[in-house]
C-alpha cells in the first residue's frame, strides 16, 4: 500500500503531526469529565403530593388515580408507578430514553395543572415534582448535628437554608430533608377541661386559626407623607397563644391555657433521624437522570463553606455519606491498569524481537494512538468512566497487533539484508492490506453494539466508538509513524553479527524449539485433517451447550462501598415501639469492623414502619473483605431482632426501574381486582421464600396495619343531633395533628397543630371518651351512637400503570446468579398455579432488563458473525476465505466459557462484550496465514498445501506476539485488585481464557479448513464450468 511511503520519506513532518496527535490527547484527556459508567440513566421524574390525615386508600383513590389518569397521556412514559402511604402520595414516571428530561418536565407539570380540578379541595398545595429517581442511591448524604440546638430549629435551617440553595446547584434533582420536622407551636387539648368549661375543639380551633392574619391593611397618605399600617396579628411563640381567649362562659373569658398545653414544638412528633450515635437532621441530596455525579458533588461541596458561614455557631455540617471516593479510586486503578498493560506489551515485542531498537517503535506507537484516542472521545461527548477505560486497557492489546505486523515484517527483510528504508517500503507495502483488513474487520464486530437501543445500548455504545476509534488511530499510526520509524531507528544487519547476549540466546532458542515443535505437529494434523474437523465441529457443539448452562446476570455485583439499608419492624407497631429496636440495630452494625459510618431517618405517622439508611464502608484496603461479605455478616447478626427486620443491599452505579424496594430485585404481580391480588401474593411469597437461589424475600403489600372502625348508628346520631360532618371534624381535630393556622416567616411558613394530650389517643377507650357537640349544645360522648371494631387496614398501597400492584422484592443467595434465580422463581410460581389470566407477573426493573438482554444476546453474537463475514466477503472478494477466518472462533468461545466456569463467574454483559472481543481478536490468526497462503500461490506458484503450511510457519512468530501482547494487555483486568475490580475482571478472564483456546487450537484448525474450503471451491468452480459447458479457466479467488 503506497499511503506509507510519503511518511518514511519526510521524518520531520510525521513527528510533528504525532506529536500534535499526542498534544491534543493529553489537552482532550483533562478536559474529560469524570463518570463511574457512561451516560445510561433513564428519564425519570416522581411527583408527590401530601394531604394530612388522609388513609392510603383515601390518598391512593382521590390523589393518585386522578394524577395518574393525567400523567398516563404523556408522550414516551415506560412505567409509571405510585405508593400511597398515610397523608401521602408518589408518583414516579420513566420515559423512553429518547426523551429530554426538560421537556418531560414541562409536559408532568402541564398534567398536573390539568388534574387539579379532579384532586380533593382539602388538598392544600399543587403536587410538585423532582427530576430524579427515588430508587437511585444518592450521591451525598449530609448531616447537620448540634448540641445546643432542638432538632426542629435543626430542620428548620436545614429546610429553609441549605436544602433550598443545594436544589439550585446544577445536577442536583432533588433534595430531601429527614429526621425531624419544621418547628410549630402545638396546641395539646385536655378533653377533662374542655368538658368543664363547656367548650368544644372546634372553638379552639377557630381561636386558634383567627389568631393569625396576614392580609393587606391598606396606606395612610397626604399631601406630605405616605404611611403603611401595620397591625400586630402576627403571634409566633407559644406564650402568645396562651392567653387567647377561646370563649366567654359565666362572664369569664376561657382562655387557651386552660383548656390546652401550649409549647414551642415540631409539626410532626413521629419522624427520628441519626448520623452515628447522634441524632442528627439529614438532607440526601439525589441528582437529575443526566447529571454527572462527580462534578455534582463537586459543586455542592463548593457550597458548603458558604451554607456554614450562614449557620450559627454550634451548628456542624457534615459530610456523611460521599459517593465520589470509590469512582476515583475505582478510576485510578483502571488508569493504573492501563500503565501496567502498556508496559506488559511492550516487554512482549522485546521478547519476541530481542532488539531494544525495535522494542522503541510499538513503546512509542502504542501511547500515541492511546492518547490520540482521548481527542476522539472528547469530540464525541464521552466520559473517562470504568466501561471507556476499560476499552483502552483492551486496546492496547489491539493496537500494538497494527504495530507488530508492520514492524515484524520490516524485520524479516532487515534480517534477509535490505537496508532499513527498502525494508520499511517493501514491508508496509506488503502488509498494508494485512493491517487494513484486520482493523475494518475489528471495528465491524461492533457495529451490532452501535445499533443497539435501551439501557444496553446506551452502555456499550461508548465502549464499541472508544475502541474502534483507538483501533482506527492505531491503523493510521501503523501505516505512517511506525514504518517511519522503521526506516529511521532500525539498523541494517551487520555482515559479521556480534555474538548475542545470555538473554537473546535463550529468547532465540526457546522460539527455535517451539518453531520447531509447531513445524512437526503441524505435518502431523495435516495429515489427520478429519480429526482436526471433528475437533472443531466439537468446539461448536461445546459452545452452544456451555452457553446454555453458564449461570448468566446483568451487570457484575459492584462494591461501591456503601450499602442501603431498609429496617422494617411489624406492621401495627407503633413508632414509640419503633426506636429501640432502632438504636439495638444502629449499635450492631457501628460494631461491625467493616463499617465507617451510618446515617438513617425513620418516622411519619403512617404506620408503614420503614426507616431508610445508608452504611458507609471503610476503603477496601482497610476492610479487606467486600461489600456482600459484609451484607452477610450482618445479615446474620440481625435476624434474631424480635418484632424487625433488616434488608440490606449493595448500592450500585446501574438500577433500573423507579421502584424503591428493600432487595436488589423485583417481582411484580398486577390485576384490576385487589381481592385476588391480596388472595395470591402471599402464596407467591411463601413459595418464593422457599426457593434456595433467593435471600431476603420480602413484600411492599401492608395490610396488615392495625385499625378501629367506628361503626355509627345513624338513628341514634340524627336523634341526639350529631352530623357525620361533625363526628369528621371532631375525630380530626383530635387525633390528627391538624394544622390550624399559619404563621409567616421572612424565610418560611410555619403551623399551629392542634391535637389531643397523648395520654388520650393510645387506644379504643380514648375514642370512647371523645365528646361530641350536638346540635342543640349538649355533650354527647361517642359511644352513645357508635360501636368500635378492631379490625386490619393497607399502611400502603401501590399501583403500576393504573393496576393495583404487588411487589416482592429478592435479592440473590451467594454464589447464585441472576439467570438461575429468575429461572427458579418461573418455575416456583408455575408450581402453584397463578391465574395467569387475571393476574399480570413478572420480573420488573434490572431483573427484567436481564430477561431481554438474554433473549437478545444469541441475535447480536449472529449479526457479528453475519457483519464480520460480510465485511471479509468485500475486502477479499470471496465467498469461501471468510468461513476459513471465522473457523477460528468456535475455539475462542469455548475458552471463554470454560474461563467463566472455571473460576465461577457469571456470562453478564462485561463478558459478553469480552466475547465480541474475541471475535475481532482471534480472527487476525487467520488472515494473516491466509494473506501469505493466498499470495503464496498467485505470486509464487505454490499448490495450496504447501502455500498454507509455509504461511503458518512463516507468520507463526507475529501470530505469537500478537496473541502474546492481546493476553498481557488484558492480563492485569484478571489479576488486578483494588476498588472496581469487579466490573473488570469478567472481561479479563474472558478475553485471556478465549485466547488461550484460540491459539493452541486454530494454529492447527485452520490450515485446515483452509484445505477443506480450497477443494469446496476448486469443486464449485469444476461444476459451474460444466454447466456452462466452456473452457473457462478456474478463477483464481
Amino acid at each position: 500500500m503506497i499511503l506509507s511511503a510519503p511518511f518514511i520519506v519526510r521524518p520531520v513532518a510525521t513527528t510533528l503531526l504525532s506529536l500534535a496527535v499526542v498534544l491534543a490527547g493529553m489537552l482532550s484527556f483533562f478536559l474529560l469529565p469524570v463518570a463511574p459508567l457512561p451516560q445510561v440513566d433513564i428519564p425519570t421524574i416522581s411527583v408527590s403530593a401530601s394531604l394530612p390525615g388522609a388513609s392510603p386508600e383515601t390518598m391512593a383513590s382521590s390523589v393518585a388515580t386522578p394524577l395518574e389518569r393525567s400523567l398516563g397521556s404523556i408522550a414516551g412514559v415506560t412505567e409509571m408507578t405510585s405508593s400511597s402511604s398515610q397523608g401521602s402520595t408518589r408518583v414516579t414516571l420513566q420515559f423512553d430514553l429518547s426523551r429530554d428530561i426538560n421537556g418531560a418536565a414541562r409536559d408532568v407539570q402541564a398534567a398536573i395543572n390539568a388534574a387539579r380540578s379532579l384532586l380533593p379541595t382539602s388538598l392544600r398545595s399543587n403536587p410538585t415534582y423532582h427530576k430524579s429517581n427515588p430508587s437511585d442511591a444518592p450521591i451525598m448524604t449530609l448531616a447537620l448535628t448540634s448540641d445546643t440546638l432542638s432538632q426542629g430549629k435543626m430542620y428548620d435551617l436545614a429546610s429553609t437554608i441549605v436544602a433550598q440553595k443545594l436544589s439550585q446547584v446544577d445536577g442536583v434533582g432533588e433534595v430531601t430533608v429527614g429526621g425531624s420536622s419544621l418547628p410549630a407551636v402545638r396546641v395539646t387539648v385536655l378533653p377533662g377541661a374542655l368538658a368543664n368549661r363547656g367548650v368544644s375543639l372546634d372553638d379552639v380551633r377557630t381561636a386558634l386559626a383567627n389568631a393569625n392574619a396576614n392580609r393587606p391593611k391598606g396606606v395612610l397618605e397626604n399631601d406630605r407623607y405616605h404611611w403603611q399600617i401595620m397591625v400586630n396579628d402576627q403571634l409566633s411563640r407559644a406564650e402568645q397563644y396562651r392567653p387567647l381567649i377561646v370563649a366567654w362562659r359565666d362572664g369569664a373569658p376561657v382562655r387557651v391555657s386552660d383548656v390546652a398545653k401550649v409549647e414551642d414544638s415540631v409539626e410532626d412528633l413521629y419522624q427520628t433521624g441519626f448520623y452515628n450515635q447522634r441524632n442528627a437532621i439529614l438532607m440526601i441530596v439525589r441528582r437529575q437522570a443526566d447529571a454527572n455525579i462527580i462534578e455534582t458533588v463537586d459543586a455542592v461541596r463548593a457550597q458548603l463553606p458558604v451554607l456554614l458561614a450562614l449557620m450559627p455557631a454550634d451548628v456542624q455540617l457534615t459530610v456523611a455519606q460521599d459517593r465520589t471516593p470509590s469512582i476515583r479510586a475505582s478510576l485510578h486503578e483502571a488508569e493504573l491498569t492501563l500503565i501496567i498493560a502498556v508496559g506488559l506489551v511492550v516487554l512482549v515485542v522485546l521478547l519476541f524481537l530481542r532488539r531494544w531498537r525495535a522494542a522503541i517503535i510499538p513503546s512509542i506507537a502504542v501511547p500515541v494512538s492511546l492518547i490520540g484516542t482521548f481527542c476522539i472521545m472528547y469530540l464525541c461527548g464521552f466520559t473517562l468512566n470504568t466501561i471507556s477505560l476499560m476499552a483502552l486497557i483492551v486496546a492496547t492489546g489491539f493496537v500494538v497487533d497494527d504495530a507488530i505486523v508492520v514492524l515484524e515484517n520490516i524485520m524479516r527483510h532487515v534480517e534477509n539484508g535490505m537496508s532499513p528504508m527498502r525494508a520499511a517500503l517493501r514491508g508496509s507495502r506488503e502488509v498494508g492490506f494485512t493491517v487494513l483488513s484486520m482493523s475494518l474487520s475489528l471495528v465491524a464486530v461492533f457495529i451490532p453494539i452501535l445499533l443497539m437501543g435501551g439501557v444496553v445500548g446506551r452502555l456499550f455504545r461508548e465502549f464499541a466508538v472508544t475502541l474502534s476509534a483507538s483501533i482506527m488511530v492505531s491503523l493510521v499510526v501503523s501505516l505512517t509513524l511506525t514504518p517511519m520509524m522503521c526506516a529511521r531507528l532500525l539498523k541494517p544487519e551487520p555482515k559479521e553479527p556480534e555474538p548475542p547476549g545470555r538473554l537473546a540466546r535463550w529468547a532465540e532458542s526457546g522460539f527455535a524449539w517451539m518453531q520447531d515443535g509447531y513445524r512437526r505437529s503441524l505435518a502431523w494434523a495435516l495429515a489427520h485433517s478429519r480429526l482436526m474437523m471433528v475437533i472443531l465441529a466439537a468446539a461448536v457443539g461445546l459452545n452452544v451447550y456451555l452457553y446454555t448452562v453458564v449461570p448468566k446476570g446483568f451487570f457484575p455485583q459492584q462494591d461501591t462501598g456503601q450499602l442501603l439499608g431498609f429496617f422494617r419492624v411489624d406492621q401495627g407497631t407503633s413508632f414509640q415501639a419503633t426506636i429501640p429496636k432502632l438504636d439495638a440495630l444502629r449499635k450492631i452494625v457501628l460494631a461491625d469492623p467493616a463499617v465507617q459510618s451510618m446515617t438513617g431517618y425513620a418516622g411519619g405517622r403512617g404506620g408503614s414502619n420503614s426507616s431508610f439508611m445508608q452504611i458507609q464502608l471503610k476503603p477496601l484496603g482497610e476492610r479487606q473483605v467486600s461489600a456482600d461479605q459484609v451484607i452477610n455478616r450482618l445479615r446474620a447478626r440481625l435476624q434474631n431482632m424480635p418484632g424487625a427486620r433488616m434488608f440490606l443491599v449493595s448500592q450500585q452505579d446501574i438500577r433500573i426501574g423507579g421502584r424503591q424496594s428493600q432487595g436488589s430485585y423485583d417481582y411484580t404481580l398486577m390485576s384490576g381486582d385487589l381481592q385476588l391480588l391480596r388472595t395470591w401474593m402471599p402464596k407467591v411469597q411463601l413459595a418464593m421464600s422457599k426457593i434456595p437461589e433467593i435471600t431476603d424475600v420480602d413484600t411492599d403489600v401492608e395490610d396488615k396495619g392495625r385499625e378501629i372502625n367506628l361503626v355509627i348508628d345513624r338513628e341514634a346520631a340524627t336523634r341526639l343531633g350529631v352530623s357525620m360532618s361533625t363526628i369528621s371534624t371532631v375525630l380530626n381535630n383530635s387525633f390528627s395533628q391538624r394544622q390550624v393556622s399559619v404563621m409567616y416567616g421572612p424565610l418560611n411558613q410555619y403551623h399551629v397543630v392542634l391535637g389531643v394530650d397523648a395520654k388520650f389517643a393510645q387506644d379504643i377507650e380514648s375514642l370512647k371518651q371523645v365528646e361530641v357537640i350536638t346540635s342543640t349544645g349538649a355533650r354527647v360522648p361517642m359511644a352513645a351512637f357508635a360501636r368500635f371494631e378492631n379490625a386490619n387496614a393497607p399502611l400502603s398501597v401501590q399501583h403500576q400503570g393504573l393496576f393495583v400492584a404487588d411487589t416482592v422484592s429478592f435479592s440473590l443467595a451467594p454464589g447464585v446468579s441472576l439467570g438461575q434465580a429468575t429461572a427458579a422463581i418461573d418455575a416456583a410460581v408455575a408450581r402453584i398455579g397463578l391465574p395467569s389470566d387475571q393476574i399480570q407477573a413478572g420480573f420488573q426493573g434490572t431483573a427484567a432488563a436481564l430477561q431481554q438482554t438474554l433473549a437478545q444476546q444469541p441475535w447480536l453474537i449472529l449479526a457479528a458473525l453475519v457483519t464480520m463475514y460480510i465485511v471479509l466477503g468485500i475486502l477479499y472478494e470471496s465467498f469461501v476465505h471468510p468461513l476459513t477466518i471465522l473457523s477460528t472462533l468456535p475455539s475462542a468461545g469455548l475458552g471463554a466459557l470454560l474461563a467463566l466456569l472455571l473460576v465461577r463467574t457469571d456470562f453478564t454483559l462485561i463478558a459478553l462484550i469480552g466475547v465480541f472481543l474475541l471475535i475481532g481478536i482471534v480472527k487476525k490468526n487467520a488472515i494473516m496465514m491466509v494473506d501469505f497462503a493466498l499470495d503464496a500461490e498467485r505470486n509464487q506458484g505454490m499448490a495450496p498445501r504447501e502455500a498454507i503450511f509455509q504461511a503458518c510457519l512463516t507468520r507463526f512468530r507475529p501470530i505469537m506476539m500478537t496473541t502474546m501482547a492481546a493476553i498481557f494487555g488484558a492480563l492485569p483486568l484478571v489479576v488486578a485488585t483494588g476498588a472496581g475490580v469487579e466490573m473488570r475482571q469478567p472481561l479479563g478472564i474472558t478475553i485471556v481464557g478465549g485466547l488461550v483456546l484460540s491459539q493452541i487450537l486454530t494454529l492447527y484448525t485452520t490450515p485446515v479448513v483452509y484445505l477443506y474450503l480450497d477443494r469446496f471451491r476448486l469443486w464449485a468452480a469444476r461444476g459451474r464450468t460444466r454447466r456452462t459447458g466452456g473452457d473457462a479457466s478456474i478463477e483464481q479467488i
